[in-house]
């Protein structure tokens, strides 16, 4: 494939030829060959990577009500959201938060919608909420620690035993390609059996923590281990790196300490880094550990975090420019479908953030174009490298002024377009 007149960073508007092995095989002015596609001179760049994205459930949220906070307003209108459809199928609703319309257990819920099973899960993706009619159609009725009807971390016990939600991949692919993405690294805690099979069908390329990329390592307060037994975790899964879910400051704290036992490895990862304190940015300097973050969400859950997070805590949320200033690897994933899906909103967002934490466009554009191995090692194109491409209608200059989707003209994988 030969694409003319593209705009390539460190080679100004040049043409650039596919080879048969689906690599780049060369750039340079006016290559010799009819061109298969004519660039215009709109910005070719490596194909985006969402480095913390969850597959399967973003997947789901599709064939899901959404209650959130920016869907629905008040009992009624949960109420209403809940209802809607067959009276007695399931209903699977999401992105609830106790905003919308306060605190949720079984008998909530009974209140709301008794005449069929339903299940909502809290924004936060740890927690579900199942009616009486749901508790009893799963047969979790008479186990006592599920009598108000709230199921923390079961996501594997619901997999077994609510009816399964029909998963259009291909669709979400197809969305994804249209954003330019042609890598994930799906950050499930406890992938089900047979995940990499089942993401094969998407035409990114997926990596999946626990399986060929770093092992995701859960950290809830209520349930912390002590730096000393985190750290004989990390060893006894040497040589592999881990990504540690962080959202706390005592989690990042204790996951630190655990790396400074366990001696960190090239790969190490912490994910999200929701609340990371000044005093800890040397440290985390000098680990060497990567910050897989979610700029996006101060803009996106500005009102909630007002309430929800303590005042000495909110100086600290979702650190992106300070840590780059600090010279720490840094990337970003879109959470999905927690947050966004559009990488493109959460570099808008990092580039527009009002706290003190906002980078430049060019640096938020980086946060997408590391390697899963290399989260915040950004790639070029050079000749020799894998073509996984993302062409724009325009100049990356105008691009960086917008940062939206919209300019995302077509994307490849290994050279083979992947966009209708």
């Amino acid at each position: 494939m030969l694409i003319h007149d593209v705009e390539v960073e460190g080679h100004g508007r040049v043409d650039v030829r596919v080879g048969t092995g689906g690599r780049i095989a060369d750039i340079g002015p006016r290559l010799p060959g009819p061109a298969d596609l004519d660039g215009h001179g709109g910005a070719l760049l490596p194909g985006l990577h969402d480095h913390h994205v969850h597959l399967t459930a973003l997947a789901a949220a599709a064939a899901s009500v959404r209650v959130g906070p920016a869907d629905v307003r008040g009992r009624a209108g949960l109420a209403a959201a809940l209802c809607e459809g067959t009276p007695g199928r399931w209903v699977r609703a999401i992105g609830y938060h106790e905003s919308v319309a306060g605190d949720l257990d079984r008998w909530a819920l009974d209140a709301i919608v008794p005449d069929r099973p339903v299940r909502v899960q809290h924004r936060s993706g740890a927690m579900w909420f199942l009616n009486s009619a749901a508790l009893r159609a799963s047969g979790l009725d008479d186990v006592s620690e599920f009598d108000d009807g709230r199921l923390w971390r079961e996501d594997g016990r619901l997999r077994r035993l609510v009816p399964p939600v029909r998963l259009d991949l291909a669709e979400l692919g197809r969305r994804a390609a249209q954003h330019g993405v042609t890598g994930f690294t799906n950050a499930d805690p406890r992938p089900a059996p047979g995940l990499a099979r089942t993401l094969a069908v998407l035409p990114q390329r997926v990596a999946v923590m626990g399986v060929d990329a770093p092992v995701k390592i859960m950290l809830d307060d209520p349930s912390l281990p002590t730096p000393t037994d985190l750290a004989a975790t990390f060893i006894g899964l040497r040589p592999r790196p881990v990504a540690v879910h962080c959202v706390t400051r005592v989690q990042l704290l204790v996951t630190l300490l655990a790396l400074e036992e366990a001696g960190p490895v090239a790969g190490d990862r912490i994910e999200h880094g929701a609340v990371i304190p000044v005093e800890t940015m040397p440290w985390l300097r000098r680990l060497g550990v990567t910050v897989v973050a979610q700029p996006h969400f101060p803009v996106e859950r500005g009102p909630e975090y007002a309430t929800d997070v303590r005042p000495d805590d909110r100086p600290h949320l979702y650190r992106c420019r300070s840590l780059a200033e600090a010279g720490i690897p840094l990337a970003a994933g879109t959470d999905a479908p927690y947050g966004t899906p559009d990488p493109w909103a959460v570099m808008r967002a990092a580039a527009e953030r009002d706290d003190g934490e906002a980078v430049t466009p060019e640096a938020a554009l980086r946060l997408f174009l590391g390697t899963p191995e290399r989260p915040a090692r950004a790639r070029r194109l050079s000749v020799g490298a894998v073509a996984d491409l993302c062409l724009l209608h325009v100049p990356l200059r105008e691009a960086l002024h917008a940062l939206t989707a919209d300019l995302v003209r077509a994307t490849y994988v290994g050279g083979r377009a992947i966009t209708s």
